[in-house]
């Protein structure tokens, strides 16, 4: 296998410690290979400020470099972490907003998640297949990050769900739209407000998940579907463009989506104050131990 590392010249520098790293992999199509790293100050994989613009400098990056030569048709999102795709939202990011009462910076962090899905899908959907792979956990905006691939490849030992309701909060983006696509609005409704963390196995059976496979194949798998995809690229490219015309994002109602949640977390109660410092704590906890684990 060909892995050929891209300069980013164009990436803000608005992150001193990137956490994105892209190849070019020639598989039986072009490939590009978008990796996910752990914050290296918290050790945790989740969507701080920084991470969602590094993201977008990507996006606006790769989009302008079409100017000279056209993109992969494939992309495969992945995390470096052993343990999450992603954990969501910035957490601590959040709580600290809550308690400056600082919501214009709350609505920025969401509309800027908002302006990520949205121009993903505008900018590359019509002429690339993109492919997330689930390898561990991915919950909350993790979860919706990978719902907004064309295609979800997910190891059998993955799990996924929206924690939000805990601490009463609700995915702040793309949530509903990307899962009634698939499962229904009722039933993507009983999904966001249940707790409850599902199986890659149960959403396989729901039709959410495109692929599974056995834990550790992930990449083989990645690589069986673009060699089976490849051979008919036109034609089930066409039918892709098709149905993403008739699930197009609706950015006005994502804009509204925005404007709820940002209302919804500025007016949460002490008890679900309490819940959101429990699980950062818990977040924290679990990546100090890692940490410490990985130095021994």
């Amino acid at each position: 296998m060909n892995a050929i590392v891209l300069s980013h010249p164009n990436r803000t520098a608005a992150s001193l410690q990137p956490r994105l790293s892209t190849e070019a992999r020639q598989l039986q199509a072009s490939t590009l290979w978008i990796t996910l790293r752990r914050d290296k100050n918290t050790g945790l994989q989740n969507f701080t400020p920084n991470l969602v613009q590094e993201f977008r400098g990507l996006v606006d990056e790769l989009h302008d470099s079409r100017k000279h030569q056209p993109l992969a048709p494939y992309a495969v999102v992945q995390s470096a972490d052993p343990d999450y795709f992603s954990m969501g939202g910035d957490l601590r990011f959040f709580r600290d907003c809550i308690q400056r009462r600082d919501a214009a910076t709350l609505r920025e962090y969401s509309m800027r998640c908002l302006d990520l899905l949205v121009s993903w899908n505008a900018k590359f959907k019509a002429t690339t297949t993109s492919i997330a792979l689930v390898q561990g956990r991915a919950l909350g905006g993790g979860f919706e990050m990978a719902l907004g691939m064309d295609y979800l490849i997910a190891e059998e030992h993955s799990s996924f769900g929206f924690p939000e309701i805990m601490f009463g909060l609700f995915p702040c983006t793309g949530a509903m739209g990307l899962l009634s696509s698939r499962v229904g609005p009722r039933n993507a409704e009983r999904m966001m407000t249940n707790k409850k963390v599902y199986t890659a196995a149960e959403l396989y059976d729901m039709g959410l998940i495109d692929e599974l496979c056995p834990t550790g194949q992930g990449e083989l798998a990645v690589e069986r579907f673009i060699a089976n995809h490849s051979s008919r690229m036109k034609a089930r490219l066409k039918v892709q463009q098709s149905r993403m015309r008739h699930e197009s994002l609706d950015h006005a109602e994502g804009v509204r989506i925005v404007e709820d949640w940002v209302e919804t977390a500025m007016c949460l109660s002490p008890e679900e104050l309490r819940s959101m410092d429990m699980l950062i704590m818990m977040q924290e906890r679990e990546a100090a131990t890692r940490s410490q684990r990985q130095a021994a």
